[in-house]
């Protein structure tokens, strides 16, 4: 749908200029606060100890109880020792009622933000009923760039969920987080905070703030200044009784940006080392946001590969060492090969899988249909259903197509 051109009938309070120039310029500032966050979010370095300790003290206050001992140690995992050893996940008052005022404070909040009335004067969108036009702006945004939104005439509220706390929830919550998620027994019984890895729950919040967007309770100022505190100076904490257990940030934190990515969004990536390393040793190797075992960055084979049983993992593997390679050393049945017609020039081949993967699927060799950053255009296998024996046929069924219709594509990307 294109956008509709409607008049101003009074000047709006809280929100952005009509002018399309300095509504985008706008916009690029509220990206611009997302990147600042984002690197609070990436931080590695030794802690900013005396902020987080009065950060979390003010959350104990708040919270009834007395301000707490803190004991700092270098990494989640060595906190997930020490919260196990002394059976600290015992004492849950502290940590419920801090995670229920922080709870209570977003939704105060967030309902704030839904009860913003704005006059937009023009709309991406035809329905008057506010779900269905909140839904078409909410997938208008994440097909576009910010300022591409902008331009179009999409308000800004839905630019700035998108742009912000889904961009920051997955670079810094499913991203990071997750990996080092990885580093520590699941559960060990105790409620964790994230620390700056939480960037995104508060510079949503305070973009709105920043920007004079909206102004919020007293109450919700004050927490959302404590949780900032926190996220620019420590990484994960735990909080006891009358004990908190605080953790280092990262000594090393390793990103790339993910393929196109429309609103800053990275992933982590180190291809020689632990993408995330603590001042411990611990660390959790990831490619390209995928978390690998040790083996597959230093020491890769076609047995390793064949007895993994992750998908993700063991396409990591076969990726480190190349899919020629692979292919040469596993031994793989060619079944069928072809040209692909949604690629012309090159070639689709299509692999019966090892015995050891323990299935009857094929795998399809197919060529990237755009190139990567150093202008090469990488190989890659997907899995298929082992009833294809065409090469085709398997490169229409990935993209929900028979194989004659996939045959007609003039190019895919």
């Amino acid at each position: 749908m294109s956008a509709v051109p409607m008049p101003s009938t009074f000047p709006r309070r809280g929100t952005f200029s009509d002018n399309p120039d300095e509504y985008a310029e706008s916009i690029r500032a509220v990206c611009a606060q997302r990147d600042r966050w984002l690197g609070y979010g990436l931080k590695a370095g030794p802690s900013d100890r005396t902020t987080a300790e009065f950060a979390v003290a003010q959350l104990y206050r708040r919270s009834g109880y007395q301000e707490p001992k803190f004991v700092w140690v270098p990494s989640p995992p060595a906190a997930a020792a020490l919260i196990t050893a002394r059976q600290l996940a015992k004492n849950a008052g502290v940590p419920a009622r801090i995670a229920t005022i922080l709870s209570d404070s977003r939704h105060r909040m967030d309902r704030r933000i839904d009860r913003r009335k704005i006059e937009w004067p023009q709309q991406y969108y035809y329905s008057d009923r506010n779900a269905q036009r909140d839904l078409e702006a909410r997938v208008a945004v994440a097909r576009r760039s910010p300022t591409d939104a902008a331009r179009a005439g999409i308000s800004p509220d839905p630019i700035i969920r998108r742009t912000v706390r889904k961009s920051l929830h997955t670079s810094l919550f499913d991203g990071v987080a997750t990996a080092v998620r990885s580093l520590t027994p699941r559960p060990f019984g105790s409620i964790t905070w994230y620390g700056q890895q939480e960037a995104h729950r508060v510079a949503y919040y305070d973009v709105f703030r920043h920007f004079d967007l909206l102004e919020f309770g007293p109450e919700d100022t004050e927490l959302l200044d404590v949780q900032s505190a926190l996220i620019e100076s420590t990484g994960w904490w735990w909080a006891f009784d009358d004990l908190a257990v605080m953790s280092e940030r990262p000594t090393a934190l390793h990103t790339e940006p993910i393929p196109d990515p429309v609103h800053g969004e990275v992933r982590l990536h180190n291809s020689s080392s632990p993408a995330v390393e603590f001042g411990d040793g611990s660390g959790v190797h990831v490619l390209n946001g995928t978390v690998v075992p040790h083996w597959v960055i230093h020491d890769p084979t076609v047995e390793r590969i064949t007895v993994e049983r992750n998908v993700e993992i063991r396409r990591s593997a076969i990726e480190r060492i190349g899919w020629d390679t692979y292919l040469d050393r596993a031994g793989l049945r060619l079944v069928d090969t072809d040209d692909d017609p949604g690629n012309p020039g090159c070639t689709l081949q299509l692999f019966a899988t090892p015995a050891g993967w323990g299935d009857e699927g094929r795998i399809l060799l197919a060529v990237n249909g755009s190139r990567e950053r150093d202008g090469e255009r990488r190989r890659y296998g997907l899995r298929v259903p082992g009833a294809f024996s065409s090469a085709v046929d398997a490169a229409g069924w990935t993209y929900g197509l028979a194989g004659a219709d996939y045959g007609r594509l003039l190019r895919r990307t």
